[in-house]
């Protein structure tokens, strides 16, 4: 991913926070003729001082069939996102998008079935918090667990990880407030998020 110098966000706890908030992300692999991906939910996760993504997909997308040949992978996470109107500039200038993303290369490791079974019980428990009556995997029957055999889980051993944080930075700080202010009227996530990510960034720098 190209990322000008002012836009890199080069620290590593930031980047592991950002994918944390936004880890349904597109896993990205080699295919015989062009690249394949899939959206999927990937957990960032710490082993024995080496640094993870777990995630799965179904058996029944090709996908995964080619894992062992070509292992390297990347994944991408993408956060809130804006058109920014170069009317809310202070001089003549043509109009950008601020954008906040992440992505992460590393070497694909599939799961055998305890590591899978270990994997779907953390991240099910992670995302039933927000229920009431949150379903509990080791609970059920075992002829419901079956449908876990649908999907291959897999490991990614984090070898390069790559922030963005297109916010504006290069213009003023009364521009950058400006385009805060306008962002705020906007309804949509995205310009919410993003006016949120720079309304911090000013009021820091």
């Amino acid at each position: 991913m190209y990322i000008p110098p002012a836009y890199q966000e080069t620290d590593p706890a930031r980047i592991r926070a950002f994918v944390q908030g936004h880890s349904f992300g597109i896993l990205v692999s080699k295919g015989n003729r062009f690249p394949m991906a899939t959206h999927i939910p990937l957990e960032w996760y710490t082993e024995n001082g080496i640094d993870y993504l777990v995630g799965h997909i179904a058996k029944a997308n090709a996908q995964w069939q080619d894992f062992k040949k070509q292992p390297e992978v990347l994944a991408i996470f993408q956060g809130p996102h804006s058109y920014v109107s170069s009317s809310w500039y202070e001089s003549e200038e043509v109009p950008t998008w601020n954008y906040i993303a992440a992505h992460i290369q590393g070497q694909l490791i599939l799961m055998d079935e305890t590591e899978l079974m270990e994997h779907m019980v953390t991240m099910v428990n992670k995302y039933e918090a927000i229920a009431q009556h949150p379903v509990d995997l080791e609970k059920m029957s075992p002829k419901t667990l079956k449908q876990i055999r649908g999907v291959v889980g897999f490991k990614i051993k984090i070898e390069k990880c790559y922030g963005a944080t297109k916010l504006s930075q290069t213009r003023s700080t009364s521009e950058q407030e400006t385009i805060v202010d306008e962002l705020r009227k906007l309804d949509d996530s995205g310009s919410q998020g993003i006016a949120d990510a720079m309304d911090s960034r000013v009021k820091i720098d």
